[in-house]
């Protein structure tokens, strides 16, 4: 079946009055996988966002109240679970092979937003996030919020994902580098004409500010066109209150790229 072909869908119960979701069952490389579709229940020409949701399997999966809160903005966002997740084919592989999940959902947003499709990454997300807009020419922006951007990084930082990663990756940063290497995003970020956005609480332990650094550090070296947006006092999760704000400033700064 072809890449970005919708093979069903069904309502899912939204948490807001105004925004309508439905779960997807899309191809993939040969593969089913799930993710959910929100949409602005008002009629209009909405843009796009692709919502990659950080962790793995059931951690950090999709939440219906998180990408309403983006719909509730006025853009239609769709949010792949990624393969092996929910009763979805194959195996969440860590950006490996799973980064096609993110490449192909952007055909499925395209069947129900505008031309213009806009890429909004948390934690894990970051790296699905910058292979996207590496791999595919009409992404309108990148904004990567509190995201993973370097693997062999995230093996060093997070002792406790160690034993996942040697696994879905045959090794060690020492022993299986190539495998680490074919994830990074950052040796091939020049192929990318999107503007970025970097959003990072500096006392983040989860995904270290680092990654932040290394994604600025990258960006500028190529002339690529970011903004960053440090928060000194937060962690991997914002309070609520900054949360909406930061919130409505990421739709306010997606909308602006448009018109550049």
């Amino acid at each position: 079946m072809e890449n970005g072909m919708i093979d069903k869908k069904k309502p899912y119960p939204s948490p807001n009055p105004h925004v309508r979701l439905t779960e997807i069952i899309y191809w993939s490389e040969g593969l089913r996988v799930k993710g959910m579709l929100a949409e602005p229940k008002e009629p209009g020409n909405y843009s796009g966002i692709l919502y990659l949701r950080g962790g793995i399997q059931s951690i950090g999966m999709v939440r219906p109240a998180r990408i309403a809160q983006f719909a509730a903005q006025g853009f239609v966002v769709f949010a792949p679970y990624y393969r092996g997740n929910r009763g979805g084919e194959g195996r969440d592989e860590f950006a490996g092979a799973d980064r096609w999940d993110a490449v192909h959902a952007v055909d499925v947003l395209k069947h129900y937003s505008n031309e213009n499709v806009h890429l909004l990454a948390f934690s894990r997300g970051g790296i699905m996030a910058l292979w996207t807009a590496i791999l595919r020419p009409d992404i309108a922006s990148v904004v990567t919020w509190a995201g993973v951007t370097d693997t062999v990084l995230t093996y060093k930082e997070r002792p406790d994902m160690r034993r996942m990663m040697k696994r879905l990756y045959g090794g060690t940063p020492n022993t299986a580098l190539a495998e680490y290497e074919e994830r990074n995003p950052l040796l091939r970020i020049e192929e990318s004409a999107a503007p970025f956005l970097i959003i990072h609480g500096l006392k983040d332990e989860n995904v270290y500010p680092a990654q932040a650094f290394l994604l600025e550090e990258a960006l500028k070296l190529n002339g690529q066109t970011h903004e960053t947006w440090y928060f000194p006092d937060y962690t991997h999760f914002f309070p609520p209150a900054a949360n909406r704000q930061t919130v409505q400033a990421v739709c306010k700064w997606m909308g602006e790229q448009e018109k550049k």
